[in-house]
């Protein structure tokens, strides 16, 4: 019996499922990668991302992904059912072997890369363990479902096929839902995000302190003075409100800065922030604040920055 030539509907259809579902798994798969970074640190990972980017991103094509995968598949079983002689085209057929082969392909090279680092000696951290079980049993369950498919075993029991849809779709949600819980809402993001420019405008005006105390011999006794017109230099204001940060010189060496900040950090944000060249002998320069306002103290080192006129 001759089997039924592929119309561009369904070349469209499966083309638009697979091209979804290979994007949705990596995308679940780095999802989960990100929420066992956030859980098991690596100590020299010197970056970090305190607003979580990564899984801000999955989530977002997870969101995407998954449902359009569904309705594609949706559509695709409704044109089986009208007429079963769709289940032979062979857009359907190599979709399907080419991704029990990719499946099985993932399977392989995962092994290999924990046999690998065993064999090595290597140590067998937690992080690398789970990554590779994610791996692992992510491919596992394509492979088994897309061979049960290739063998018409869903077609047989559809019921079954609907218990797998139901579960899958539990499980997407169940990590976007992680997800939020990790990241928080996008108004706790964009809280994040300003309290991030507030650190790094105060980072700037404690340069500039430090950058006109080695010009002139002396603290400047007012933002105002930081102003550099030849090197475009302006005192940044709030993100939020454009309100002057606070700056006030407490004793011929020492100052402080203060900015208003909408959530308490956390301190894991604080690689991002790496120790400055021009930390003080004795205080602490790292940017730890709570809500509200914030003040933080400073004393220059003048052994470590000596004025100008000194060195001349």
């Amino acid at each position: 019996m001759e089997r039924p030539k592929a119309t561009p509907k369904d070349f469209f259809l499966w083309a638009g499922a697979m091209i979804s579902l290979y994007a949705g798994i990596f995308a679940f798969v780095s999802l989960l990668f990100q929420y066992i970074n956030h859980a098991f640190r690596d100590s020299l990972s010197y970056y970090y991302d305190p607003y979580q980017g990564g899984i801000a991103y999955s989530m977002a094509s997870l969101i995407v992904l998954a449902p359009l995968f569904l309705i594609l598949m949706r559509a695709i079983r409704r044109s089986i059912e009208r007429d079963p002689s769709r289940n032979e085209v062979w857009v359907r057929r190599w979709a399907l072997y080419l991704f029990v082969f990719v499946a099985g392909a993932a399977i392989v090279i995962d092994l290999i890369v924990l046999l690998t680092t065993f064999l090595s000696g290597e140590e067998l951290t937690v992080r690398f363990l789970l990554k590779v079980a994610v791996v692992l049993l992510v491919a596992a369950a394509g492979f088994m479902h897309f061979l049960a498919d290739i063998w018409g075993y869903w077609l047989k029991n559809p019921h079954y096929a609907r218990y797998i849809n139901w579960s899958v779709g539990v499980l997407v949600v169940l990590s976007i839902a992680a997800g939020f819980l990790i990241v928080g809402s996008p108004q706790t993001q964009r809280q994040y995000r300003l309290d991030s420019q507030r650190v790094q405008d105060l980072n700037s005006i404690q340069s500039q302190v430090i950058y006109v105390y080695q010009q002139k011999n002396a603290l400047p006794t007012a933002l105002s003075e930081l102003e550099d017109p030849l090197s475009y230099y302006t005192a940044p204001t709030d993100p939020k409100t454009g309100a002057a940060y606070k700056y006030r010189a407490t004793g011929p060496l020492s100052f402080e800065v203060c900015a208003t900040f909408d959530l308490p950090s956390s301190g894991m944000e604080e690689p991002m922030y790496p120790e400055p060249a021009y930390r003080s002998k004795g205080m602490d320069s790292k940017w730890i604040h709570g809500t509200g306002e914030t003040c933080f103290q400073r004393v220059i080192d003048p052994e470590l920055y000596p004025p100008f006129t000194k060195n001349i």
